[in-house]
């Protein structure tokens, strides 16, 4: 499968056309890599596009008007290639459509477009959702960018937090149990042991943004509006992903319907969803 480049004078960018995405991100001045490389023996992916679910359904099986579906944890496009429908010198714009083998998955048609454009010492990366059936399409659809770290570095908040965390079984499904994560406090560190119980899964934040920062580096990443926030790692592993989520796991308590599962975006016919998350490299 190719890798596609783009850089302008600070930032070179790659993107894999395998479930388009991203690769590398390195700035130029340092040499750094921001990305996580995807070593196999801890954690293989790099970046996955979650589509049209985020984390795992209950029994893998969810109902679209009656009829029964099995999909695979974190969607059908994260191991598909998608094609490049755009590229200047500093951006890269990919589409994936359904196909025979997705609709027996997911039965909706989409256009699934991911933008990634460097500005400065930036990445902005927009995910657009369009719907080409000619009925309302239900779907999640979420980020998963891991970034090189050490044991003992930093997520800060801009103003203390009072948040809980969601968490999920060993089966991947979603607990009712809410775990205490920050109370009035602006840091978390990142240790050996944080994500042992599997990811952090946040809604609530005041703000839109945190940094991640270490001895040697610091970057300002930008969720927006997603409503959930995941952050994981395999415990004591060298990088964290910072997952905007438009949608979450299931719980234990079965939906009769795709419509009712929370989190879900309803979209209708000819209509489009986008959201965007940023990483502003700060030194």
């Amino acid at each position: 499968m190719s890798v596609f480049t783009a850089e302008n004078e600070f930032l070179s960018l790659k993107v894999k056309e395998m479930g388009a995405e991203l690769n590398s991100l390195i700035l130029k001045s340092t040499g750094r890599e921001y990305i996580w490389g995807g070593n196999p023996d801890i954690w293989y992916g790099q970046s996955p596009i979650l589509f049209p679910f985020i984390g795992r359904l209950l029994d893998d099986k969810y109902f679209v008007n009656g009829k029964e579906y099995t999909c695979r944890k974190h969607g059908i496009v994260r191991k598909k290639p998608f094609s490049l429908v755009s590229k200047t010198n500093s951006s890269l714009t990919f589409l994936q459509t359904e196909d025979d083998n997705s609709l027996l998955q997911y039965p909706y048609k989409f256009n699934l477009y991911i933008a990634y454009t460097i500005n400065g010492q930036s990445l902005t990366v927009n995910h657009k959702v369009v719907n080409t059936n000619d009925c309302k399409m239900y779907f999640s659809i979420g980020a998963h960018p891991g970034f090189n770290c050490e044991i003992g570095d930093i997520i800060s908040f801009d103003s203390p937090q009072v948040v809980k965390t969601e968490r999920i079984d060993d089966d991947a499904i979603l607990m009712s149990e809410k775990f205490p994560l920050l109370n009035n406090e602006k840091h978390l560190t990142i240790t050996n042991d944080l994500f042992n119980n599997d990811a952090l899964i946040i809604s609530g934040l005041t703000e839109e943004s945190l940094v991640l920062k270490g001895n040697d580096y610091r970057l300002k990443f930008s969720f927006y509006n997603a409503p959930v926030l995941g952050i994981w790692a395999k415990p004591s592993a060298p990088y964290v992903c910072l997952e905007p989520w438009f949608g979450i796991n299931d719980d234990y308590n079965k939906k009769s319907d795709i419509s009712q599962k929370r989190g879900i975006i309803e979209l209708n016919a000819g209509e489009d969803f986008s959201f965007n998350w940023r990483v502003e490299i700060e030194n």
